[in-house]
């Protein structure tokens, strides 16, 4: 068995094996054996995704602790969970007739197959929730379908490659449909929400699920600072939500968090208190009461009609309005209040991931959030701020070449490289969507791996899309390159019509490695 270990960044490496067997294998060794240094492992296909503790360097001396660690060639995966849960299917999916054919079986063989096989969860991704299922059945490695739907309902229950899935909500998808559950796959109100984590195992059976309505409890009528005018949604963002990647959930969080930390450190804040991250403007936001505020990053803005110093405490009393206006150069604001806002986390955080809809709503016309009067220090004093790129710039943003840049011929590499690329308006905190000069490749699909927020992912259409807080955890496109961590903040401020020019900084190179742990080239 070898094991090759592509560069994604200074703190991440992508170890790619022969099979899911493999991947699984060195999976549980490392979570039987701990890399020290290893801060979190998550697992595809055939690829473990590793980010390190801050302070180690996803290195060649890193890939090297890692192969010492792999299990001896041939190990098979653990039995990886006692659980069964049984799954009721309506087995009426749009692709039934078409597995059939495939499979070479009637309908009613298809399902009786589907039910006799038990699936197991290899790993977790796509969506919060979405579990990647084998089974021992080598009939069910089935096609993808030659042209995605651009909406699958939540619930469906799907084939592609070798694994099953189930829709945990409405998104598009390629996978072939054979029916639906009403079984929830993600809900909030379960500990843990995720039905399917890693090792669960799943036998389907044919019938509807017996649902049961959980009360929630309505919450008092907010007070303190209302929403009166915004030209975009209003989100509530923090650090993230770390440590999810096994329910499928990525981190999310504060798009700049330079400008956040700098907005909580203002009104004598912990750094990663919620604050609200505010897109573009106009905004105008009314106090219903006394309330100690700070606002940084791309806006400026007036309390009533006198001016507010950036990123520096002020005040505001009951019935002022703080109204801050369309930045000039830049793309999102940060509010901080003294002592925070009063609003409940989900799965330990604040943050509003508009991808997977986890995390507080987002605060339209008419919204108000009440002050949660947390212990808060001294304010401080107003801190240095980067420039901020505008429409008429070219921003040069560092990169790692990789793990994919394999999948891209050395002129594409080169074209990637040496033009510039436009930020178009379609962009997002899910990512920037760029156009130029598209990096054109053949159809071949790249099997599921872990994404990272800064990866460059390259689809069939050639144009690339750069991660951002809110990406998806698995991907099935090739990443031609890896954003350097440093960048995040100035890549969350260039807004639609700027241009972006990639730099690349070397990495360790590509390694391929052997368990008996020699390189081998």
């Amino acid at each position: 068995m070898t094991m090759r270990f592509l560069p994604i960044g200074p703190r991440m490496v992508l170890v790619e094996l022969p099979d899911l067997d493999a991947t699984l294998a060195l999976f549980d060794a490392l979570a039987a054996d701990p890399v020290p240094g290893v801060a979190e492992i998550i697992p595809a296909a055939r690829t473990l995704m590793i980010r390190t503790a801050p302070g180690t360097h996803a290195d060649a001396a890193l890939a090297r602790r890692i192969a010492r660690a792999a299990p001896r060639p041939g190990t098979a995966p653990a039995l990886r969970d006692a659980l069964l849960i049984e799954i009721p299917v309506t087995y009426d999916g749009e692709d039934l007739d078409d597995v059939a054919r495939h499979m070479d079986l009637t309908t009613s063989e298809v399902i009786a197959a589907h039910q006799a096989a038990t699936w197991q969860t290899a790993f977790c991704g796509f969506a919060p929730g979405f579990a990647y299922m084998t089974c021992d059945d080598p009939r069910f490695d089935l096609p993808r379908r030659a042209t995605p739907r651009t909406r699958i309902p939540a619930g469906s229950v799907a084939l592609a490659g070798r694994f099953g899935g189930i829709y945990p909500q409405a998104s598009p998808g390629g996978w072939q449909l054979i029916g639906r559950t009403e079984l929830p796959m993600f809900d909030l109100t379960r500990d843990p929400p995720a039905l399917l984590q890693p090792g669960t195992r799943v036998r389907f059976v044919e019938g509807r699920a017996k649902l049961h309505s959980v009360a929630m409890p309505t919450p008092a009528p907010a007070k303190g600072l209302r929403v009166e005018r915004t030209a975009f949604p209003i989100l509530l963002q923090d650090e993230g939500r770390g440590g999810q990647a096994a329910q499928g959930v990525t981190a999310s969080g504060a798009m700049d968090r330079g400008a956040m930390r700098r907005a909580n450190r203002a009104v004598g804040n912990p750094r990663g208190r919620a604050v609200l991250e505010i897109t573009l403007g106009p905004v105008v936001l009314l106090a219903e009461e006394a309330l100690t505020l700070a606002l940084t990053g791309a806006a400026t803005a007036h309390v009533n009609d006198l001016p507010i110093a950036p990123g520096a405490a002020f005040a505001m009393d009951a019935g002022d309005r703080l109204r801050i206006a369309p930045p000039a150069r830049g793309m999102r604001s940060y509010l901080a209040l003294r002592g925070g806002f009063d609003v409940a986390p989900v799965l330990g955080s604040a943050a509003t991931d508009t991808l997977s809809n986890i995390g507080p709503e987002p605060l339209t016309a008419g919204d108000a959030l009440s002050p949660a009067r947390l212990p808060a220090d001294a304010t401080g004093l107003p801190e240095p701020a980067p420039d901020l790129p505008g429409s008429d710039r070219t921003v040069t943003l560092p990169v790692t070449l990789g793990p994919r840049t394999d999948w891209f011929t050395d002129d594409q590499v080169q074209s990637f490289l040496a033009q510039d690329w436009q930020v178009t308006p379609q962009s997002s905190r899910v990512g920037i969507r760029l156009q130029g000069d598209a990096l054109t490749r053949d159809g071949a699909e790249l099997p599921s791996e872990g994404t990272a927020i800064g990866a460059i992912q390259v689809p069939h259409s050639g144009q690339p899309v750069l991660f951002l807080a809110d990406h998806p955890l698995t991907g099935g496109y090739p990443v031609i390159a890896t954003l350097d961590p440093s960048a995040l903040d100035l890549a969350a401020q260039i807004p639609p019509g700027a241009r972006i020019r990639f730099v690349a900084r070397a990495p360790f190179a590509p390694l391929t490695l052997e368990p008996s742990h020699d390189a081998v080239s």
